[in-house]
């Protein structure tokens, strides 16, 4: 996997020693686990997916992180994509509105001995104000538009890492806080399950 993800052009040494260190097999149903290092989506429970590896390491990547930053993910899922952004950040506060999904998430970077994850359950797309203001933060559903809040809670020379669009296919934006202006550029096409919330998607009916 990791020889798949330099291949694509994935070049930060820190996040591809991690996604080689962490068992993303232990992240899938195990009657998936024969998958589970292939560069491809793939189902979990709840109706959502765990992304595909190249995506998390595209978004990570575009996060720019050191090691000492407070990190804000949007949507827990699985909690693969928190368990890579524990491994290169101080702190990360991760968001899920299905609250079965953080437990099984929670219960997995226990196991795992990661412990500077904070687990919520709560509307992601509105952020979590409460730990504000955030290094970097990454959201891992498309958003019919960037959500305001997301903006006031990113600090100033921030990273905000997001696919933006009506989808299926939505683009994925990283967008960077200078004082009161934010440089937005785009970074590739993509697809993923819709960000449902107040600044988001509304409820299936």
């Amino acid at each position: 996997m990791v020889r798949q993800l330099r291949n694509r052009g994935i070049r930060d040494e820190r996040l591809l020693d991690a996604m080689g260190h962490i068992p993303r097999d232990l992240f899938v149903p195990e009657e998936l686990r024969h998958s589970a290092y292939d560069d491809r989506a793939l189902p979990i429970t709840s109706g959502q997916t765990i992304s595909q590896p190249y995506m998390v390491a595209t978004m990570t990547q575009e996060l720019s992180l050191t090691g000492t930053e407070a990190v804000l993910e949007i949507g827990t899922g699985s909690g693969y994509q928190a368990a890579v952004l524990a491994a290169l950040c101080r702190r990360v506060v991760t968001l899920e509105r299905l609250s079965e999904l953080t437990q099984t998430a929670r219960e997995r970077l226990d196991a795992l001995g990661i412990t500077n994850v904070a687990f919520h359950v709560a509307d992601g797309s509105v952020g979590w104000q409460a730990d504000a203001p955030y290094d970097a933060i990454v959201v891992t559903a498309g958003s019919p538009r960037v959500p305001p809040q997301l903006l006031e809670q990113l600090a100033d020379g921030g990273r905000l890492v997001i696919p933006v669009g009506p989808g299926p296919v939505v683009t994925l934006q990283r967008i960077v806080r200078r004082g009161d202006s934010f440089e937005i550029a785009d970074v590739c096409d993509c697809s993923f399950v819709p960000l449902i919330g107040e600044a988001g998607w509304a409820e299936p009916s």
